[in-house]
C-alpha cells in the first residue's frame, strides 16, 4: 500500500548487458574518491582536523571512516546496483550529521551526495536502496555544524534544499516512505520560513524548491494504483471529510514559534508517530526566525501510524496536501480579517501557499477526484479558504485564487457545483463591480478571471445548464452576461482596460458558441415548452445527467418552470392571492393548494417578498400553520449549530413583528431543529428558549440605541435551567455569544439586489446542501442549448460591441470588435435568428459613414478612416457570408451600396448576372448588343465628374464642389488614399451579393428584392434630379439583375418586380434613362426567362403589354430598339410562346411597329420569321399573324415589296391551314375532327377577310396582288375541310363586300388617290366568276338563288359603272362575257333549267330579269331553242324584289339581302 506499481528490480537489470565495463565502475568510484578527497581536502583546512593528520591513531573518526572507504572503492568489482549505496553515503552522512564541522565542511559533504544522487547512481534497482535513502533523509534533514557567518550558514541551507529535492526527483522516490516525503517537505518549508531573515537569493531558492517538491509529489498521483485509494479510506468510515471540525492529519494545526539561536537540533525523529516526527526536524540557524511546527492533539490518529511507514502514496499526499491548505488558516490564528484592511496583513505567507497549491493542482489535479479525502479537503477547507481570500484587497492573492479556480474547474468541476456558484457569485461578481468597494485593481483581476473562464469551451454553458436552469440556483450565467456587457460600456468616460477585458470576455462567450455550431447543431428548431399538468417542481430530476438527449430538454423544462415561478413571484409581490391563482393557472401548483407545494414555493423561488412571506408564514390560520410546517422541514440542520441554523431559517424571511407570529415561526423551527439535532439541547423547548434568546441577544448587540450591552456573564446567567432544568456547557453559550457578537442575525431583508457575501452559516449551509444537488452537467463540443444562450446574448453584445468599437481608437481594438461582430453574425445565421442579424447590420452600417448625408464630401476622409472602412468590409462580408438569413438589414446594406454608387466607387460590373454568354450576345445578323446599362452611358450627362473615365476625374470632383472653377490635380497623398478607398470597396465583393443572390434563401430574397423596390422608389418620389434618377436606375438595374439570376425562383419576385416596372412605365411622360432601363429590363427578362419558365410565359408576356401603355413620346423615342429587342425575343423563343394571351402581345407590339419608319424593318422581320414556312404558325397566333400582316401589308411606310412580301405572308399562310386540317383528320375522332374544321374554317376566314381589306388600298400593285393572293386563297381550299356553311358567309362578308366596296371607291375617289382602278374592278368582277363556277356545285347545296341573285346584282352594277365619268368599255366587255361563261357552266350542270310548276320557276325568271339588264342577248345565245315568249315576266314586274321565295332558307343569322340583292357585312 501507499507505493507506486514498479516493474520488477530483476526485469529493469534483464535488460542490460551482463557484464559491466571496467572503465565504467572505475569512473564511478574516481568519482566517489574525488568527493572523498574534496570532503578531506575541506576539513584539513580546520585546525581541529589539520592537527591530528598523519597520526591514524589520532585520526577523527570521521577521517577514518573516508580513509576506510578509499580503501574499498577500487576493489569492488561488482556492478554498482549490486552495492549497498550505505556503504559508500554513510562517511558523507556523518560529517553532515557531526555538530563538529563548520559549514563549509558540511556544504561540501551535501554537494558530494547531491552529486551521487543526480548521477542515477542509485536507482530502485540498486540493493538496500530503501534503507540507503532513508538514512539521506534522516541525516540531510537532522543537518547540525557550526554557523561561523551568514554566507556560509545560506550556502549549507541552499545545498540541503539541493539535496532533498533530489531525493524527490530520484528514481528511488517511490521506496522513501510517506513519513520520510512529509519529513522532506517540513524540513524544506521551515528553510523557506527561516529564509525570511536571510538573503534574498536563499530565499528565492528556497521557495523555488518547495514548488518543485510540491510539483514533484503530487505529479505522482496519477500513476497510483485505485486500489490503494480504496484501502486509505477502509480504515476509518468516519474519516472521510478533512472539513470537519476535527483535521485528520498532523500538518492540521500549526502555531508560530520562535526559533533558537543554535547550531544543532533538539531531539531525534520519532518512528512511532507521524506528528511527533514532523515536530522534530530542525535545520539549524544561525537567525532567530519563525518556524511552523506540526503537533497534534487528536487521539484519533492511531491507525495512521501504520501508514506513515508505508512507501510513498496517497497518505503523504494527503498529508502535504492538508498542510498546504492549513497554511492559509495562518491569518485567522493571528487574528487578522483581510477584508477588514486594504493591505493590513503579510500576504507573503498566504501568496506563497496558494502557489504551491497551485503547482499541487496544476498536476495532481485531474487525479484528485478519485481519492475522497484530497477531493473533501478541496470540497471544503480549501475552498472555504479560497473564497475568504478572493475578498482580499491584495490584488495579487485574488490573482492566483481566481487562477486556482481556474484549474479546480477544468479538472473537478463535477464535484464543485455549488462551490464554483458560491465563488462567482461571492467573489468575481462582487469584485467586478465597483459599488461593492473593490479597487481598480481589484475589479481589473476579477473581469481578466472572468474572461479566463470564458475562453473555456463549455464554461458559460455549464454554467447556464447547471445554474441559470436549476430553480435552486441563481442565474450566473445572466449575471456574468450583464456583467460582461455593462462593463464593456464606457459610460462618461474613455475607454479602459476593464472596458476592453469585459469586451474580450463577451466576445469569447460568442466565440466558444460560434466554435460549437460550427461542430453542427445537435438539434433542430425547438419546439415551444409548454406544462399540461401540474407536477412537484422541485422534485424533478433527470434520468441521465450524462446523455444531452435527456438532459438537454430537461434544463429547458427547468429553465421554463423557472422563468414562469418568477412571473408568479412578480405576481405574488403584488397581490399574493392572484400569485397563487396565477401559478395554479400555468401548472406549478396543484389546482387545490397543498401546504408542501407552498412551502416549496417560498423556500425555492427567487425574488419573492420576504416580508409577504413572514406574514404568511406567521398567520394562525390552520393552512398557513401548515405551510410554516411543511418550510420549515424543508431545512437541513444536520450537525450544524443553533446560531448557524438560526441565521439561515431567518435569511429566507422577514420575521414578523408581532409576538404571536414570532412565537408560531420560532416553534416552527425550533421542532425542526431538535429532530435533526438533538444531542445537547433536551428538547424542543429548549431550542425555541435559546432561539428567544439568541434574537434578545443579536438586538442588543447591533441595534445602536442599546447603550448597556449585555455581557457574556448576562448571555449565560439569562439562560439558566432551561436544558429540561439543567443549565446548557458554559462552552457552548459563550461560543453562541461570541457567534452572535461577531456576526449579526439579519431578520430583515438586504437592501437592494446583488451578490451576497459568504458567512459562515451560509457556508455550512452551502457544504449540507452539496450532499443533494443534482450532478453537474458536463457539456460536449455541440451546440446543445446555445440557441437559449444567445437569446439572452445577443443584444447586451451587439449594443457593447457597438459602444466600444465607437469610442475605440486602436486598430487592434477595432479588429476585436470586427471579430465579435462577425462571430455574432454566424451565430445569427445559424441559429435563424434573423432579427439579431438585422439589429447586427443596422449597427454595423452606422460605422461605415456611408449613411452620412455628406459623404460625398468626404469620399477621402473615408479612405483614412480605418474603422469606418474595416466596418464597410465587415458590412459586405455579412451581407455575402449570412445573406440567407438577413431580413430588414439589406435596406442598410443598400443605402450603403448606393452612397458608394454617387461617389463612382463601385465596380462597373455590379449590376451584372450571371447569365451564359451565349445569352447576352445577340447573333451577328442582328448585330446589336444587349441592353444591359444603358443608363450608365446616358447618365454622363449628368454633369459631374465622378463619371468621367479614370481616376484623375473622380479625385479632382471629389476635391471641388464648385463645378464652375477649374479643379486642381490631386496631391500623391490623396490618389493613395483614393486608391486605398477603391481597393477597400474591391474587397468588399459587393457584386457577389447580386450574382450570387440565386443562393439566397427565398425570404431573404424578396426582402433584397424589396429593399431595391423601395430605394428606387423613394429615389423617384424625390426631387427627379439626375442624380436620383441615376440612383433609381441603378436600382432597377440591380432588380433586374437579381430577377434574372433566379430564373427557377421568379414567382417569388416576378409580382413586385411587374408592379415596380408599371409604376415607372405609367407614371413617365417624357424619354429618360429610367423608363429606358424599365423596358427593356423587362424585355430582357422575358427574354431570358421564356425558355426555363413556360408556366408563366403568359405572365411575362403579358407584363409586355406595359409597352403598350408608354406615352407616345416615350414610345417614339425608343420605338425602334423595342422592336429589335422584341424581335430578338420572338427568334429566340417563338417555340415557347403558345397561348393566345402571348401571341397577341407579341403581334401587338410588332404591328405598332408598321408605321414607324425606323422600327417597321425590324418589326416586319421579326412577323417573316413566325410566318415563313409557317414554323412558327399556330391555332394560337394564326389570325394575330395574319392581321399583323395585313397591317405590314397596309402600311406605306417603306418599300412596296415588303407590303407585297406581307401579303404573300398571307397567301402562304394558307398552307398552314392545310397542314392542320389533313393532321387533325387523320389523329383526332369525328367529333374532335368537326371542332378542328369549325376552328380553321373560321381562321380562312379571317384571312380573307384580311386579304379583302388589303384588296382597298390605294396602291395599284398592293392593291391588285392582294386580289391575286385573295384568289389563290379562295381557290386554294382543297385539302381543307371547309364546313358548308362557310362559303355564303365568304361571299356575303368577304367577296360581294370587297366588290361592293371597291365600286364604292371607284365611283367616289378620284384617279389620283386610287389609280387604274379599271383593272382592279375587271380583276375583282374575274375573281367573282371564277370563285362561283368553283364552288358552283358547293353553292347549289345552300340557298342558292340569293348568292346567284347577289352575283347577278354586282355584275349588272359592275357593267353600269362609269369610270371618271363614262363607262367602262372594259368592264362592258368583260362581265357579259364572265356572265355567258357562269350561265353556259349552270346550264351543263343543270343547275339553270326552265321547270314548268304550279308556283312558277322563280329562280328562272330572277335571272333572265337580271341578265336582260346586264346583256338582253346572251339569254338567245345561252338558251338558243327556249321559247321565251311564255317565260317573260311582265314589264310591270320589273324593278321588283329579285328574291325569291327559295331566298327564305337563308338562317335568320344570315346577312339581310338589301335592295338589288347585295349584302354588306
Amino acid at each position: 500500500m501507499g507505493r507506486l506499481k514498479l516493474q520488477s528490480g530483476f526485469e529493469a537489470v534483464k535488460g542490460e548487458e551482463c557484464g559491466t565495463s571496467c572503465s565504467k565502475e572505475n569512473s564511478l568510484a574516481c568519482m566517489i574518491n574525488g568527493e572523498i578527497g574534496a570532503v578531506l581536502a575541506v576539513m584539513r583546512r580546520n585546525v581541529r582536523w589539520s592537527g591530528r593528520y598523519g597520526d591514524d591513531q589520532l585520526d577523527h573518526s570521521l577521517i577514518q571512516s573516508f580513509k576506510s572507504l578509499r580503501k574499498q572503492l577500487f576493489s569492488w568489482r561488482n556492478p554498482w546496483h549490486t552495492i549497498d549505496p550505505s556503504l559508500y553515503l554513510q562517511p558523507f552522512l556523518d560529517v553532515i550529521r557531526s555538530d563538529e564541522t563548520g559549514a563549509p565542511i558540511t556544504g561540501v559533504a551535501l554537494s558530494s551526495v547531491y552529486k551521487i544522487l543526480t548521477l542515477d547512481v542509485i536507482d530502485r534497482n540498486t540493493v538496500n536502496v530503501k534503507d540507503a535513502m532513508h538514512l539521506v533523509v534522516d541525516a540531510v534533514t537532522s543537518c547540525r555544524f557550526e554557523v561561523t557567518d551568514p554566507a556560509s550558514e545560506e550556502v549549507v541551507l541552499m545545498k540541503i534544499l539541493q539535496v532533498l529535492l533530489a531525493c524527490v526527483k530520484s528514481k528511488a522516490l517511490v521506496l522513501l516512505s510517506n513519513q520520510h516525503v512529509c519529513t522532506i517537505v517540513n524540513a524544506c518549508f521551515r528553510i523557506v520560513h527561516q529564509a525570511g531573515t536571510k538573503g534574498e537569493l536563499l530565499q528565492r531558492i528556497a521557495r523555488h524548491t518547495m514548488h518543485e517538491l510540491v510539483r514533484c509529489i503530487f505529479s505522482h498521483l496519477a500513476d497510483i494504483g485505485h486500489e490503494e485509494c480504496a484501502l486509505v479510506n477502509g480504515l476509518d468510515a468516519v474519516k472521510r471529510e478533512i472539513g470537519a471540525t476535527n483535521n485528520d492529519y498532523a500538518f492540521g494545526s500549526k502555531k508560530l514559534e520562535n526559533g533558537n539561536n543554535g547550531s544543532e537540533f533538539d531531539g531525534k525523529p520519532s518512528p512511532a508517530n507521524l506528528a511527533s516526527n514532523v515536530s522534530t526536524v530542525q535545520v539549524a540557524s544561525g537567525v532567530e526566525g519563525n518556524m511552523i511546527q506540526a503537533g497534534s492533539s487528536h487521539d484519533d490518529f492511531s491507525y495512521d501510524v501504520h501508514l506513515t511507514t508505508e512507501p510513498f502514496g496517497v497518505p503523504c499526499m494527503v498529508e502535504i496536501f492538508h498542510f498546504l491548505c492549513s497554511l492559509l488558516n495562518v491569518v485567522e490564528h493571528v487574528g487578522m480579517d483581510p477584508k477588514l484592511n486594504t493591505i493590513a496583513f503579510d500576504e507573503d505567507l498566504p501568496l506563497f501557499a496558494l502557489g504551491l497549491i497551485y503547482s499541487a493542482m496544476e498536476l495532481g489535479g485531474p487525479s484528485m477526484r478519485h481519492y475522497p479525502r484530497l477531493l473533501s479537503l478541496i470540497q471544503d477547507e480549501l475552498f472555504c479558504n479560497l473564497m475568504q481570500f478572493g475578498l482580499s484587497r491584495s490584488p495579487l492573492i485574488l490573482s492566483m485564487v481566481c487562477s486556482i479556480v481556474l484549474t479546480l474547474y477544468e479538472n473537478l468541476r463535477t464535484e464543485l457545483k455549488l462551490q464554483l456558484q458560491a465563488f462567482f457569485c461571492c467573489v468575481i461578481l462582487r469584485h467586478a463591480q465597483s459599488r461593492y468597494g473593490a479597487s481598480y485593481q481589484q475589479q481589473e483581476v476579477a473581469m481578466e478571471a472572468l474572461v479566463d473562464f470564458c475562453q473555456q469551451s463549455t464554461f458559460m454553458v455549464e454554467m447556464y445548464a447547471n445554474f441559470d436552469c436549476d430553480i435552486t440556483c441563481s442565474n450566473v450565467f445572466e449575471d456574468i452576461a450583464n456583467l460582461l456587457s455593462k462593463s464593456a460600456f464606457p459610460v462618461n468616460s474613455q475607454l479602459s482596460a476593464t472596458h476592453i477585458l469585459a469586451l474580450d470576455g463577451l466576445i469569447a462567450v460568442i466565440q466558444r458558441i460560434a466554435e460549437r455550431i460550427g461542430n453542427g447543431l445537435a438539434s433542430s428548431e425547438q419546439a415551444p415548452l409548454n406544462i399540461e399538468e401540474y407536477t412537484p417542481f422541485w422534485t424533478m430530476k433527470c434520468d441521465k445527467y450524462g446523455d444531452p438527449n435527456e438532459w438537454v430538454p430537461f434544463v429547458r423544462c427547468r429553465k421554463y418552470i423557472k422563468r414562469r415561478l418568477l412571473i408568479g413571484a412578480d405576481h405574488f409581490n403584488h397581490d399574493p392571492k392572484k400569485g397563487l391563482e396565477f401559478l395554479q393557472g400555468a401548472h406549478l401548483l396543484p389546482d387545490k393548494l397543498d401546504p408542501k407545494s407552498v412551502a416549496c414555493f417560498f423556500r425555492y423561488t427567487a425574488g419573492l417578498d420576504k416580508n409577504l412571506i413572514g406574514d404568511f408564514l406567521g398567520n394562525h390560520d390552520e393552512f398557513c400553520v401548515q405551510v410554516l410546517h411543511e418550510f420549515s422541514g424543508t431545512f437541513d440542520f444536520q450537525d450544524m449549530n443553533l446560531d448557524h441554523a438560526l441565521r439561515l431559517f431567518l435569511e429566507t424571511f422577514r420575521l414578523p413583528g408581532e409576538a404571536q407570529k414570532i412565537q408560531r415561526v420560532l416553534e416552527a423551527f425550533s421542532e425542526r431543529y431538535y429532530e435533526q439535532v438533538p444531542h445537547i439541547l433536551a428538547n424542543k423547548d429548549a431550542v425555541l428558549l435559546l432561539s428567544y434568546s439568541l434574537i434578545l441577544l443579536n438586538t442588543d448587540q447591533h441595534n445602536v440605541q442599546v447603550k448597556k450591552k449585555m455581557t457574556e456573564e448576562d448571555f449565560i446567567r439569562n439562560n439558566r435551567s432551561i436544558n429540561g432544568g439543567n443549565d446548557l456547557p458554559r462552552e457552548f453559550l459563550s461560543e453562541l455569544y461570541q457567534s452572535i457578537c461577531r456576526n449579526e442575525i439579519r431578520t430583515t431583508p438586504e437592501k437592494g439586489v446583488g451578490f451576497p457575501e459568504m458567512t459562515p452559516s451560509r457556508w455550512i449551509y452551502l457544504m449540507h446542501k452539496s450532499k443533494n444537488t443534482a450532478p453537474f452537467i458536463v457539456s460536449d463540443s455541440n451546440a446543445h442549448i446555445d440557441h437559449d444562450m444567445f437569446a439572452i446574448l445577443s443584444g447586451p453584445t451587439i449594443a457593447a460591441i457597438s459602444v466600444v468599437f465607437d469610442h475605440a481608437e486602436y486598430e487592434d481594438v477595432y479588429e476585436t470588435c470586427i471579430d465579435g461582430f462577425l462571430s455574432v453574425a454566424k451565430v445569427s445565421a445559424c441559429l435563424h435568428l434573423e432579427d439579431v442579424l438585422d439589429d447586427l447590420v443596422v449597427s454595423l452600417c452606422k460605422f461605415t459613414n456611408l449613411l452620412n448625408p455628406s459623404f460625398e464630401e468626404l469620399v477621402l476622409a473615408f479612405g483614412e478612416d480605418t474603422k469606418a472602412r474595416m466596418a464597410t468590409m465587415a458590412v459586405f462580408t455579412i451581407a455575402n457570408t449570412y445573406g440567407d438569413y438577413i431580413r430588414a438589414g439589406w435596406k442598410n446594406i443598400l443605402d450603403c451600396i448606393l452612397q458608394l454608387h454617387k461617389v463612382g466607387l463601385l465596380p462597373a460590373h455590379v449590376a451584372t448576372d450571371t447569365a451564359d454568354e451565349s445569352e447576352l450576345f445577340v447573333d451577328s445578323e442582328q448585330g446589336r448588343p444587349p441592353i444591359k446599362s444603358l443608363p450608365s452611358v446616358k447618365m454622363q450627362s449628368v454633369g459631374t465628374m465622378r463619371r468621367s473615365a479614370g481616376l484623375i476625374g473622380r479625385v479632382s470632383q471629389l476635391l471641388s464642389l464648385d463645378t464652375e472653377e477649374p479643379r486642381s490635380q490631386p496631391t500623391e497623398q490623396e490618389l493613395a488614399v483614393y486608391q486605398s478607398t477603391l481597393q477597400t470597396v474591391q474587397k468588399c465583393h459587393i457584386d457577389s451579393i447580386f450574382t450570387e443572390s440565386k443562393f439566397l434563401q427565398a425570404e431573404s430574397l424578396v426582402n433584397l428584392a424589396q429593399a431595391l423596390i423601395r430605394a428606387a422608389g423613394q429615389s423617384e418620389r424625390g426631387n427627379s434630379s439626375l442624380e436620383d434618377e441615376d440612383t433609381a436606375v441603378f436600382c432597377l438595374e440591380l432588380l433586374i439583375a437579381i430577377t434574372l439570376n433566379n430564373r427557377d425562383r421568379i414567382p417569388l419576385l416576378w409580382q413586385g418586380v411587374y408592379e415596380h416596372i408599371a409604376a415607372v412605365v405609367q407614371s413617365t411622360v417624357l424619354p429618360c434613362a429610367l423608363v429606358e432601363r424599365a423596358v427593356f429590363g423587362l424585355i430582357q427578362i422575358c427574354q431570358r426567362l421564356l425558355p426555363y419558365k413556360e408556366n408563366l410565359a403568359d405572365e411575362l408576356l403579358r407584363s409586355l403589354q406595359l409597352v403598350l401603355k408608354l406615352d407616345a413620346h416615350v414610345a417614339d423615342a425608343y420605338c425602334e430598339h423595342i422592336t429589335q429587342e422584341v424581335s430578338r425575343l420572338v427568334k429566340a423563343n417563338a417555340t415557347h410562346i403558345r397561348s393566345q394571351m402571348g401571341w397577341h402581345t407579341i403581334t401587338s407590339l410588332l404591328s405598332i411597329t408598321a408605321r414607324h419608319p425606323e422600327a417597321s424593318e425590324a418589326g416586319f422581320d421579326a412577323l417573316v420569321f413566325i410566318m415563313s414556312d409557317g414554323t412558327h404558325l399556330l391555332p394560337a397566333n394564326y389570325v394575330l399573324c395574319v392581321d399583323a400582316a395585313r397591317q405590314f401589308a397596309e402600311s406605306r411606310v417603306g418599300q412596296a415589296e415588303r407590303s407585297v412580301h406581307a401579303l404573300d405572308l398571307m397567301a402562304g399562310s394558307l398552307n398552314c391551314l392545310v397542314w392542320w386540317s389533313q393532321e387533325a383528320k387523320q389523329a383526332m375522332g369525328e367529333e374532335e375532327a368537326a371542332k378542328s374544321s369549325q376552328d380553321i374554317g373560321e381562321m380562312w376566314l379571317r384571312l380573307m377577310q384580311g386579304l379583302r381589306k388589303v384588296c382597298l388600298d390605294q396602291r395599284e400593285e398592293i392593291r391588285n396582288h392582294a386580289l391575286l393572293s385573295l384568289q389563290k386563297c379562295l381557290t386554294g381550299v382543297d385539302g381543307i375541310n371547309l364546313p358548308h356553311g362557310l362559303w355564303p358567309q365568304c361571299f356575303d362578308h368577304v367577296i360581294f363586300t370587297m366588290l361592293d366596296d371597291l365600286l364604292e371607291i371607284a365611283q367616289g375617289h378620284s384617279q389620283k388617290d386610287y389609280r387604274n382602278m379599271e383593272g382592279t374592278l375587271i380583276l375583282a368582277v374575274k375573281l367573282l366568276s371564277k370563285i362561283f363556277l368553283r364552288l358552283l356545285h358547293d353553292l347549289s347545296q345552300t340557298t342558292f338563288c340569293k348568292l346567284w341573285l347577289g352575283v347577278l346584282s354586282r355584275m349588272e352594277k359592275y357593267v353600269k359603272i362609269k369610270v371618271r365619268g363614262k363607262k367602262s368599255e372594259k368592264l362592258h366587255e368583260v362581265v357579259p362575257e364572265l356572265l355567258k361563261n357562269i350561265l353556259l357552266v349552270m346550264k351543263t350542270r343543270g343547275v339553270l333549267v326552265h321547270r314548268s310548276a304550279l308556283g312558277g320557276d322563280s329562280l328562272w325568271e330572277l335571272t333572265w330579269l337580271h341578265i336582260n339588264n346586264i346583256a338582253p342577248s346572251l339569254q338567245s345565245e345561252v338558251f338558243p331553242n327556249q321559247n321565251w315568249e311564255q317565260s317573260q315576266p311582265k314589264q310591270g314586274e320589273q324593278g321588283g324584289s329579285l328574291v325569291s321565295d327559295e331566298a327564305s332558307p337563308i338562317p335568320s343569322s344570315e346577312p339581310v339581302a338589301l335592295e338589288g340583292g347585295g349584302t354588306r357585312s
